[in-house]
């Protein structure tokens, strides 16, 4: 991914520079390992530096947990008090330390364990994107981790709600509607991504479908199941599925495709991200439930070749696509009506062509990072303004 231009290069935007300690709870940042958090997080590190601000990257493992373990997350909170020792020593001086505090990602599964303690002992703004609140995990064996979540969540300056059901449920525990700031998610380098080259289909040549995500437990897998039987009831139409992506449910994923005919779905694995944009761009139609998922950034990857998608009305797919014009959406959790709205698309090449066209200009015109730039500074302001505000009304 190239950088996006300066400050100065793209718009009248000019503000003090501001030292930002940047974490990420969910993942540890920089990695190496594939997914769409990990590019959302490095997008948003690239659109603060762009906008002249210094990110330092805080030195910390991940906080998540697959499920509820009470030793696991005693270590994890162990390790946190090991880094907020050291960048409480490090941040003495005040050269060293940050302006603002920024968190992205917090909830039950990764609580902040770091984030909120640093701002409060120093003093500073703290700001938080994609927090979500899970209420229902209070009773039960997540109730430890989800107060902590909360915590975080209640102690932040502001939120950056890049869904909707996260600001639904973020505005049931805040009531200060300017501490809320909407940032619709948004794909970097939308250059980088070849347009759609594949011909028209004529007849009953197959539709060229494509799928991508990690195979991994939970609900990706379980979005792999839901799209072999959602395929299954349409296996009399004219289409093809290549699926990308790689992980420890490959070998059920694989099963539960293992009766279509032979060489209709091909499994590419894990590719790299220029290799799977020059995937999307030879196909037709990007076709992923996205049940219960947060959102995904490769559904902006596709439009920006000039897909149209094919998903359910869940978790945070809305956020991600423009419903009817460049995605249809069956309702959720309906299998039956995904396999109708695939059908549908299959059936009408001009539909197709249309909303091709209106997916290339969503991705690259709307969601390609120049709004979320602009929000990102305006955010900025409004969480030191905010600090600020507080320390005056603490100040005997």
């Amino acid at each position: 991914m190239q950088p996006i231009r300066t400050a100065e290069a793209r718009s009248p935007i000019a503000r003090p520079a501001v030292k930002i300690a940047f974490h990420t709870p969910l993942n540890r940042y920089g990695d190496g390992a594939p997914s769409g958090d990990r590019l959302m997080a490095r997008q948003l590190v690239t659109l603060l530096e762009s906008l002249g601000h210094a990110v330092a990257i805080v030195p910390a493992e991940r906080s998540f947990m697959r499920e509820p373990d009470p030793t696991l997350l005693a270590a994890h909170k162990d390790a946190a008090q090991d880094v907020i020792a050291s960048l409480t020593e490090r941040w003495q001086a005040p050269e060293t330390r940050p302006d603002l505090v920024f968190s992205y990602h917090c909830h039950y599964r990764a609580p902040d364990l770091i984030g909120p303690i640093l701002a409060e002992h120093f003093d500073l703004p703290y700001l938080v994107a994609e927090a979500s609140d899970a209420q229902k995990r209070f009773d039960g064996p997540w109730a430890e981790a989800a107060a902590l979540a909360r915590a975080a969540i209640l102690r932040a300056d502001l939120h950056l709600c890049m869904t909707a059901r996260d600001r639904e449920g973020l505005s049931r525990l805040i009531p200060e509607p300017e501490r809320l700031i909407d940032l619709p998610p948004f794909l970097l380098g939308v250059e980088e991504v070849p347009e759609h080259s594949a011909a028209p289909r004529e007849g009953d040549e197959p539709v060229r479908l494509i799928a991508v995500a990690m195979m991994r437990q939970g609900n990706k897998a379980n979005c792999y199941l839901f799209l072999a039987r959602t395929l299954a009831r349409i296996s009399d139409l004219p289409w093809t599925l290549t699926l990308i992506g790689d992980g420890v449910a490959r070998a059920a994923i694989e099963a539960a495709f293992a009766n279509f005919a032979p060489g209709r779905v091909r499994f590419l694995g894990r590719c790299e991200r220029a290799e799977i944009h020059a995937e999307l761009a030879s196909h037709d139609l990007f076709v992923w439930p996205g049940l219960n998922e947060a959102y995904g950034v490769v559904y902006l990857e596709a439009q920006a070749a000039g897909l149209p998608v094919a998903a359910l009305d869940s978790g945070g797919v809305p956020a991600v696509v423009a419903r009817d014009r460049t995605a249809l959406l069956a309702p959720h959790g309906d299998d039956a009506g995904l396999a109708a709205t695939i059908a549908r698309l299959i059936g009408d090449p001009a539909l197709r062509a249309r909303m091709s066209a209106a997916a290339r200009s969503f991705a690259r015109e709307e969601r390609n990072g120049e709004e979320a730039r602009v929000i990102l500074a305006k955010a900025l302001d409004a969480a030191i303004a905010r600090q600020s505000r507080r320390a005056a009304e603490i100040t005997p």
